[in-house]
C-alpha cells in the first residue's frame, strides 16, 4: 500500500502478521534490543528487514539500520528513507537521495483514536475540516488518518531541520479523492519557518492517504527544489 503513495523513485517494502519478525539482527542492533520485551524486539527485526530488502532492490549492501537523534533512522550515504509499523504490519521506503530530499511514511490501525488524542493533536481548524469530512465519508476514521499524516509530515520534516515540529505546528487538510475509494490527499502548510531545499524555502508538504486492510497510510515526498 505505501509504495502506491510514493514517486516511483522509492522502493518501498512491506511485511504483514509476524512476517520477518524472526529476522537475524547485526550486533549493534542486537545491543540495542538487550532489555526489550519481545514485542518491541520482533517490531524491531521485522521493519529493519524491510528496510534491508529494500536497500537490495536499490542495489546498496545491506547494513545495520541504527536510531539517531529522536529515533530517525540513519540510512546508508546516498539514500533516505523512513520506516513505520503498527500491530500486525511494518513498512520501510527508500529512495537515492538525488531523486528526493526527504520522505516520511505512517501506518496506523484504521480505527478510532483513543479519548483525549485529536484535542491534543489538532488544531481548531483541522477539527472542524475533520467534523464535516465525517459527515461525508463515516466509513474513513478521520481523528485517525490525521494522526497519520502528521506522523508522516514530522518524518519528512526531522531529516532535513534536526528539529522538533508539534502536532500544531502544521495544519493539515485532508482531502478525499474522486469516487468512493477511502484514499485521497493532504496537504501540511507549516506553521513555523520551513526548512531550505536546494533554493526554496519550503512553506507546506504534501502527501497522499489511503484506507484499506484494516490500515490507514500516509506518505509524503519532498521533491529538491
Amino acid at each position: 500500500m505505501i509504495e502506491e503513495l510514493l514517486p516511483e523513485t522509492v522502493v518501498a517494502v512491506e511485511a504483514y502478521g509476524t512476517e520477518g519478525a524472526d529476522a537475524p539482527l547485526y550486533p549493534e542492533e542486537e545491543a540495542l534490543m538487550a532489555k526489550a520485551v519481545d514485542k518491541r524486539r520482533r517490531e524491531f527485526a521485522a521493519v529493519r528487514s524491510c528496510a534491508r530488502r529494500a536497500m537490495e532492490k536499490l542495489g546498496v549492501p545491506a547494513r545495520p539500520v541504527l536510531p539517531g537523534e529522536r529515533g530517525a533512522p540513519g540510512w546508508p550515504a546516498g539514500l533516505t528513507g523512513s520506516m513505520t509499523h503498527c500491530d500486525g504490519y511494518c513498512a520501510a521506503a527508500l529512495v537515492r537521495a538525488v531523486d528526493l530530499a526527504s520522505l516520511g511514511i505512517d501506518a496506523e490501525i484504521h480505527g478510532p483514536l483513543p479519548e483525549g488524542v485529536l484535542s491534543a493533536i489538532a488544531l481548531p481548524a483541522e477539527a472542524q475540516r475533520l467534523a464535516r469530512l465525517a459527515a461525508l465519508r463515516p466509513e474513513v476514521h478521520w481523528d485517525r488518518l490525521l494522526f497519520s499524516a502528521k506522523e508522516s509530515v514530522y518524518k519528512a520534516w526531522f531529516p532535513l531541520t534536526g528539529r522538533w515540529l508539534d502536532f500544531t505546528e502544521a495544519d493539515i487538510e485532508l482531502l478525499p479523492g474522486p469516487g468512493d475509494l477511502p484514499q485521497g490527499t493532504f496537504r501540511a502548510a507549516l506553521l513555523v519557518p520551513g526548512p531550505q531545499v536546494g533554493t526554496r524555502r519550503v512553506e507546506h508538504f504534501e502527501g497522499r492517504w489511503t484506507a484499506a486492510r484494516g490500515l490507514v497510510t500516509t506518505a509524503v515526498a519532498v521533491p529538491h527544489g
